[in-house]
């Protein structure tokens, strides 16, 4: 199996709502991010596309981990993703191969989402905001 191997940045609002993007000629929504350049961390990579994609400068909070998921527009490939939590120094503006931008509640059952954002990005976000609203 093919693998794509992507940093994908996790971008709340006040709102707690989770922003996510379409790229043209796309149907799902993801997370803000992309593909590593050859020899390229996976932060500078994310810092690099989140600059690309929504035309901001961005500052990395938290890395919550590497996961693997089925891809949301590549049939028989394996999505590697390393995640983190970041935060915009200004807001974001839709830019580069991007189509569509919006913010999500947690519970969206409306938007088509990437298998990332369904499967891990919206629990454990829903997880990190129950622990941090406790703690």
């Amino acid at each position: 199996m093919k693998v794509i191997t992507v940093a994908a940045a996790i971008i709340l609002n006040d709102q707690r709502q989770l922003l996510v993007v379409r790229k043209q000629n796309t149907s799902c929504f993801m997370q803000v991010g992309g593909k590593l350049e050859p020899n390229e961390l996976p932060e500078h990579s994310m810092l690099r596309e989140i600059q690309e994609e929504i035309g901001c400068q961005a500052s990395i909070e938290q890395f919550v981990g590497r996961f693997e998921t089925a891809t949301a527009n590549e049939p028989d490939h394996l999505l590697v993703s390393y995640v983190y939590v970041v935060s915009l120094a200004h807001t974001p503006k839709i830019d580069a191969e991007i189509a569509e931008m919006k913010w999500v509640d947690l519970e969206d059952k409306e938007t088509q989402l990437a298998p990332l954002t369904t499967e891990i990005v919206m629990p454990w976000v829903k997880l990190f905001l129950t622990e941090s609203t406790i703690a």
